[in-house]
C-alpha cells in the first residue's frame, strides 16, 4: 500500500469511528455505575447543562425546610445526576386548577417544553401540530424499566398516546388494583355488637342499623354513622373516599361512563334502568337513616370518618394511607378492615375499571432535548420504585422524608407515577409467599421488601408508628381483599368529548348530578328518573351518544 492509500484507509477509519460515537449525543456523559448503551442513554448525565421549562402541579404538602417548589433536596438531587435544571413556567395547585392552566397554555400557543396533559388536551395538541413525535426518543431513550411498565399493560398505555404509528405521549399507568371500590368496616364495632362480615346489600343493611342504633363507640349517645356517602354520589371513572360507585355496580350500573348493553349497542350508563334500580335503594337507605343524612353537606367528604363517627364507607384498597390513618391517629382504637361487597345477584362482586392511562407527558413541538424529558422520567421512576444505585443521596432523601413527612414524589417535576398494572397484586402475594417461607425477604425487590419490613413492624408493635401502619394495613386488608376475590371487571368503551359535548355537556352533567341527589335525598320521587332521561336525551343527549358510537364503532 502506497502512502496515499495508507492514508485514505486512516480517514476512513477515522470517519466510522466518529460514525459510531455519533450514535449517542456529544453532550452526554456515561453511567458512573456503568451498563450497557442504552441504559447509559437512559441515565447518562449531560456533559453541559439543559433547561427544561414545565408546568408544575404545586402538592398539598407544605416546605418548611427555607426551600421551594424548584429548589429543594428532590429537585436537587434530580439535577445532579441529570444535570437537567428544571425551570417552573407556571404552577397551579390541585387538579383543576392545573388542567386549566394547562388549557390555557394550548389555547395561547404558549406550552413549557413539557408538562402533564389529559386526554382531551392530548388530541388537541396532536391536531393542532403542537408537540413532539415521541417515537425514536423513546425508543432510544427509555429505561428498561419503564418499558417494562408499559409492557405490562400488554401495550394498552402506549396505544393509547398513538397516532397513526406515532407517540405523542408518554402515558401513566392505571394500576387494577385502583379501580375497584371496597366496602370499609369498623371492625370493632362490627365484633363489639357480633355481627357477621357482609356480602350481600340485606348484610349491609343490617350492620348499618345497628352502627346507628346500638351506639358501638359507647359514648352513650345516638351520634354514629351507618353508612357514609358522596355528595356527588359517584366518582365514575376512578373511586375515591365515600364514592358509591360499588352500590351502582352491583346493580351492573355505570353512571357517568360509556358502556355496551346487552345487545351490544353503545349507551350512557346514567340513564339505563339498573341506574334506577340502585337509586331507588339508595334512596330507601337514607329516607332509613342508614347513610349519614348530613352526607351532601360536609366541605370534605372525609370529615366524619376522621372524627370517628363512620362505621362502614366505600374507597380503595389503599384507604389506609388516606383517611385512615387520620382516623387511627385521633382513635387508636379502632380497627378497620375491607370487604367485597355488596355482591350482585348472581354472587359476584362486580366493579368498573378505570382506563388504563389518564394522563400524558408531551413535549413542545421544536424543544431541543425532547430526550431530557424522557431521562427525567427514567430518573424518577427508578428512584420511587427504590431502584437508584445511588445509596448515600437517597438515604439522604428518605431522612429528608422522615423529617418533615413529605413524599419525594410530590416534588418530581412531572406528576406522573408508573408502575406495573398488576403491582399491588404481585408485592401482596410475594409477601405471603414470604410469610410462609417460600421466598427468601433477602429477594423480595425493593418495593416489596419496604413494604414487607413494615408489614412485620407493624405486626410486631401494631399502630406504633402510623406511617408503617398505613402501608401494613393497604396491603393486609385492602389488596389482601383484592387478591383473594374474583372480580367482574367492566370497562367504559369511550373516553373524551366529543363536539358536541363542548357545548352541551355541562348542562347536561348538572341536570344529573342535581337528578340524583334530590331523588336519593327524598327532594324528588324516584319517578324523577323518568323524567331526567328524556330530558337528558332531548336535551343533547342522544346525539351525543350518537357521535360517541361513531367513534366507538370506527364509522
Amino acid at each position: 500500500m502506497n502512502w496515499r492509500g495508507y492514508i485514505l484507509l486512516v480517514l476512513l477509519l477515522l470517519s466510522l469511528t466518529a460514525c459510531r460515537d455519533n450514535k449517542e449525543p456529544s453532550h452526554l456523559g456515561n453511567l458512573s455505575q456503568g451498563g450497557s448503551n442504552a441504559e447509559t442513554a437512559a441515565y447518562g448525565k449531560y456533559a453541559d447543562p439543559v433547561v427544561m421549562r414545565i408546568g408544575f402541579k404545586v402538592p398539598d404538602s407544605r416546605l418548611n425546610t427555607g426551600d421551594s417548589n424548584d429548589n429543594n433536596p428532590i429537585t436537587r438531587y434530580l439535577e445532579s445526576i441529570t444535570n437537567i435544571k428544571v425551570v417552573h413556567s407556571w404552577e397551579a395547585k390541585g387538579e383543576e386548577a392545573f388542567t386549566q392552566k394547562a388549557q390555557l397554555a394550548i389555547d395561547s400557543n404558549d406550552l413549557p417544553d413539557a408538562m402533564v396533559v389529559d386526554r382531551d388536551q392530548l388530541k388537541k395538541l396532536i391536531d393542532n401540530d403542537l408537540i413532539e413525535d415521541l417515537t425514536e426518543t423513546y425508543k432510544n431513550y427509555g429505561s428498561e424499566l419503564i418499558k417494562d411498565m408499559y409492557d405490562s399493560t400488554k401495550g394498552e398505555a402506549l396505544n393509547d398516546a398513538t397516532r397513526n404509528g406515532k407517540l405523542y405521549g408518554l402515558p401513566n399507568v392505571a394500576i387494577n388494583a385502583d379501580s375497584p371500590s371496597l366496602l370499609w368496616i369498623r371492625q370493632d364495632w362490627l365484633e363489639k355488637l357480633e355481627l357477621q362480615a357482609p356480602k350481600t346489600f340485606d348484610d349491609i343493611e343490617t350492620i348499618a342499623q345497628a352502627f346507628v342504633n346500638k351506639d358501638p363507640d359507647g359514648n352513650g349517645k345516638r351520634d354514629t354513622i351507618g353508612l357514609s356517602g358522596y355528595r356527588n354520589i359517584v366518582y365514575g371513572t376512578k373511586p375515591h373516599v365515600n364514592g358509591l360507585d360499588t352500590i351502582f355496580n352491583a346493580y351492573h350500573a355505570f353512571p357517568t361512563n360509556w358502556i355496551k348493553d346487552s345487545s351490544g349497542k353503545v349507551v350512557y350508563g346514567s340513564i339505563t334502568p339498573e341506574t334506577k334500580q340502585a337509586l331507588a335503594k339508595l334512596a330507601d337507605w337514607y329516607k332509613r337513616g342508614l347513610i349519614d343524612p348530613e352526607f351532601a353537606l360536609y366541605k370534605e367528604t372525609q370529615e366524619p370518618i376522621i372524627a370517628g363517627k363512620t362505621g362502614m364507607f366505600f374507597g380503595p384498597w389503599w384507604m389506609p394511607y388516606y383517611p385512615l390513618s387520620e382516623a387511627v391517629a385521633l382513635d387508636t382504637k379502632a380497627e378497620w378492615r375491607a370487604y367485597a361487597a355488596p355482591l350482585d345477584a348472581s354472587g359476584n362482586f362486580v366493579a368498573h375499571m378505570a382506563p388504563v392511562t389518564d394522563r400524558y407527558l408531551v413535549v413542545r413541538k421544536g424543544y431541543k432535548h425532547p430526550e431530557a424529558v424522557v431521562k427525567l422520567l427514567n430518573v424518577f421512576t427508578r428512584l420511587e420504585r427504590r431502584q437508584d444505585p445511588n445509596q448515600e443521596e437517597v438515604k439522604k432523601l428518605d431522612d429528608f422524608s422522615a423529617q418533615t413527612g413529605i413524599q419525594p414524589r410530590a416534588y418530581y417535576p412531572f406528576d406522573l407515577l408508573l408502575d406495573y398494572s398488576d403491582a399491588i397484586e404481585k408485592h401482596y402475594t410475594d409477601i405471603q409467599q414470604t410469610l410462609h417461607n417460600k421466598i427468601d425477604p433477602d429477594t423480595l425487590d425493593p418495593d416489596t421488601r419496604v413494604i414487607y419490613d413494615q408489614w412485620m413492624a407493624d405486626t410486631e408493635q401494631p399502630k406504633k408508628n402510623l406511617e408503617g401502619w398505613k402501608v401494613a394495613n393497604a396491603y393486609k386488608y385492602g389488596a389482601a381483599v383484592l387478591t383473594s376475590t374474583a372480580i367482574e371487571g367492566v370497562r367504559s368503551v369511550f373516553y373524551g368529548n366529543t363536539l358536541l359535548m363542548q357545548s352541551k355537556w355541562p348542562a347536561l352533567q348538572k341536570l344529573e348530578s342535581e337528578t340524583f341527589l334530590n331523588i336519593i335525598v327524598g327532594d324528588a320521587p324516584l319517578s324523577e328518573f323518568d323524567h331526567f332521561v328524556a330530558k337528558w336525551r332531548s336535551q343533547g343527549g342522544d346525539r351525543i351518544t350518537q357521535e360517541v358510537t361513531v367513534i366507538v364503532n370506527g364509522k
